[in-house]
């Protein structure tokens, strides 16, 4: 296992309830941000703040 180190951590902050909503209910949940976990990996995210 690696240590991480927030030294070079690349860490993006989402708001749940406002990032993606993935039901269409109007409101952010997990599976939204589940969903987009690619994506956020492909900007070099490697920590997310919730």
């Amino acid at each position: 296992m690696v240590r991480a180190d927030y030294k070079n951590a690349i860490i993006y902050q989402i708001y749940p309830k406002s990032f993606m909503d993935a039901n269409h209910d109007g409101i952010g949940d997990l599976r939204g941000i589940i969903n987009k976990l690619d994506y956020l990996k492909d900007l070099g995210v490697n920590t997310l703040w919730l």
